[in-house]
């Protein structure tokens, strides 16, 4: 699908919303010859530009897309999905400026520091909202690897629409649950409670030791290395609710 025309906007006030700086910094890069437009360097700060229909460059690199923008990650064991906690941060894995950008640039769903896998982020308030709403057919598979063998009769309970966990009172939406072997196998969620794939092992007397979110609704983490990043285009987001 090819770009929409987009509202021109400041070339300073864009460049300061992508987080690369305040626009009094901003506005002094353009003096100082740091950006052009389609190969022209620009050194009005209020020149007017539109990113979709323009290539802009700052210090001879592309700018980031404009909002509505939208990425996936393969989340390494070991990391917080949080902006404040001590210790590696998932956004520590992702340019620093995107801190910055305007709108908010936000995690959409986590995984808990020892888990690992495809985490999607996105600056769009409604895809954000589409993807975690209780309707929403982006439901999300795991792989599990357990510490003991199992019972044999997981698959039915966590389908049931009746199993509770521990210390709650409601009870969860029908999970898939698929063995591999004796202590691996696949569930699929289409709701996301508080660690509830580790919370539903311990409540029948297991735990999980490795957990790995390999795809939402029909969009694959595939061979993206752990780590990296990559920006989630109109088909990827249409897979989202396959």
């Amino acid at each position: 699908m090819g770009k929409e025309k987009t509202k021109p906007m400041r070339l300073e006030r864009l460049l300061s919303n992508l987080g690369y700086g305040g626009r009094k910094e901003m506005a002094m890069a353009i003096k100082n010859e740091w950006v052009s437009v389609d190969g022209e360097i620009i050194r009005n700060p209020a020149f007017a530009v539109d990113i979709s229909i323009m290539q802009i460059k700052l210090d001879g690199e592309i700018i980031d897309p404009i909002s509505p923008m939208t990425i996936m990650l393969n989340k390494p064991a070991g990391y917080t999905c949080s902006h404040k906690d001590a210790g590696d941060l998932v956004y520590d894995l992702m340019p620093d400026r995107w801190k910055a950008r305007k709108p908010a640039f936000s995690s959409i769903g986590r995984l808990d520091k020892y888990s690992t896998g495809q985490l999607l982020f996105t600056d769009d308030g409604d895809l954000l909202h589409r993807i975690i709403h209780p309707k929403s057919c982006a439901k999300k598979h795991y792989h599990v690897t357990l510490r003991d063998d199992l019972n044999g009769d997981e698959a039915e309970l966590f389908s049931s629409g009746e199993f509770y966990m521990d210390k709650d009172d409601k009870p969860l939406k029908s999970a898939q649950w698929t063995p591999e072997n004796s202590r691996s196998g696949i569930m699929i969620l289409s709701e996301g409670r508080f660690h509830q794939i580790r919370r539903m092992f311990e409540t029948v007397g297991n735990e999980v030791i490795e957990l790995h979110r390999f795809q939402t609704g029909g969009l694959i983490l595939g061979d993206l290395p752990e780590g990296e990043w990559r920006y989630l285009n109109n088909d990827d987001l249409g897979n989202i609710f396959i």
